[in-house]
């Protein structure tokens, strides 16, 4: 692994990318977990499958968009699909976990509609739905980092704000605290995330990367400060392995990304339940 990260350049890219991703995502991942809100990383992702599916689409008949990646519609759905899931909630407001599925199901659908169209599955499309280490460019990687800075920073600012809505949100609003701007900056956030993270793990599987190190973190974690520190590292150490096994084995660098963190949350989980009975 080390002599092929020296020698090759799109395993550089996938490394680094990665370790990016196994930092932002959980970051996003904890105040969505806190706020019970781990499925709209679910419904955001379909969204940006339709966006993909939109681009490749577009690529087959627009001249222009055949120089334009389809990681950039995907955003572009991705970021629209945050603002339509605020709007939801807002017209749902003693249901809002409606928003939810009703983006899901329409992320779906039209993801459905729009790969059929482009004549079904391709390699490219495959390589976004699950991953893939040979699709990284340095141009990726370099809009990973861009994004990737834009999330911590805006996390950075508006931190305090988004503790105080993740733990009590009608409490946040009667302080002041601008809740419906903070709900859509995190949507946005939580959709730029996606879309950087599918060519390493996939459209369909980054959900996972996002909640799964949180949930191995809540079990361990003394403070909220905490459960950033041991997410941030099960997400690394998810990224890590999860490429390196992917390499050696030639398998889809997403699913074995996954599959460390289900791994790494079991034995997080049985760790957990030893020590207790041992007390």
């Amino acid at each position: 692994m080390i002599e092929a990260f020296m020698n090759y350049t799109f395993m550089q890219h996938a490394l680094l990318s990665g370790l990016i991703i196994g930092f932002v995502a959980p970051l996003i991942g904890v105040f969505l977990v806190v706020r019970r809100m781990s499925l709209i990383a679910d419904a955001l992702s379909h969204i940006t499958l339709s966006g993909v599916a939109a681009g490749l689409l577009l690529a087959q008949y627009v001249p222009f968009f055949q120089n334009v990646s389809p990681v950039y519609t995907g955003m572009v759905f991705s970021v629209g699909g945050a603002f339509m899931v605020d709007k939801l909630r807002q017209a749902y407001k003693f249901y809002q976990e409606l928003a939810i599925p009703i983006i899901l199901s329409a992320g779906i659908g039209l993801g459905v509609v729009l790969i059929s169209l482009a004549n079904g599955f391709n390699v490219d499309l495959f390589g976004y739905l699950f991953g893939s280490l040979l699709s990284v460019t340095e141009e990726d990687l370099w809009r990973v980092v861009i994004a990737s800075l834009i999330v911590i920073v805006i996390v950075w600012i508006f931190y305090k704000e988004l503790l105080y809505l993740s733990f009590d949100e009608e409490g946040a609003r009667i302080s002041g605290v601008p809740r419906n701007l903070i709900n859509v900056i995190f949507s946005v956030l939580v959709a730029l995330v996606i879309s950087i993270s599918m060519q390493v793990v996939g459209i369909l599987l980054v959900s996972a990367l996002i909640t799964l190190p949180v949930a191995a973190a809540l079990q361990v974690a003394n403070s909220f400060r905490q459960t950033f520190v041991y997410a941030i590292i099960f997400g690394e150490v998810s990224v890590l392995s999860g490429l390196m096994i992917a390499y050696t084995f030639d398998l889809a660098s997403g699913g074995t990304i996954v599959l460390v963190a289900v791994l790494l949350l079991v034995c997080v989980l049985v760790g957990k339940r030893l020590r207790n009975s041992l007390n």
